[in-house]
């Protein structure tokens, strides 16, 4: 029944800052970007080998809920020290050190310049799907 991430977003309330900060983590451009002129209110890149969807939208339009709740969602990295270190020097800062979970997993998780949780994970078994 589940297919694989569709749709990752996170919020942001300077957006055109994290549209530059999250071009820098990409190394290019959103393709999509709405509106089309003007100031951004959403922007969408693709990365990784599924060309996973990633988002950023106007903290504007966060959704509302009635009790707190929240998730993290966790990106691969084939090396996470290398990827932890990467991006505290773009600006983020580490919220989970990076821990080592058994079987070759290691896991760690960044809050990026917006207060957004980016989890990495280092699997062994996203390695040999992806081999």
């Amino acid at each position: 029944m589940l297919r694989g991430l569709a749709n990752l977003n996170v919020v942001a309330d300077d957006m055109a800052g994290a549209v530059e900060w999250y071009t820098r983590v990409f190394g290019e451009p959103p393709y999509f970007v709405r509106p089309e002129t003007g100031d951004p209110q959403y922007a969408e890149w693709r990365f990784g080998d599924d060309a996973d969807e990633f988002a950023v939208m106007g903290s504007a339009y966060r959704p509302a809920l009635p009790s707190p709740g929240g998730m993290l969602v966790s990106i691969h990295v084939d090396d996470i020290r290398a990827a932890v270190d990467w991006l505290t020097g773009l600006g983020a800062r580490t919220a989970d050190p990076i821990i080592e979970r058994g079987g070759g997993f290691w896991s760690a998780s960044v809050a990026d310049p917006f207060g957004n949780l980016l989890g990495l994970i280092q699997s062994p078994h996203w390695r040999e799907a992806h081999a």
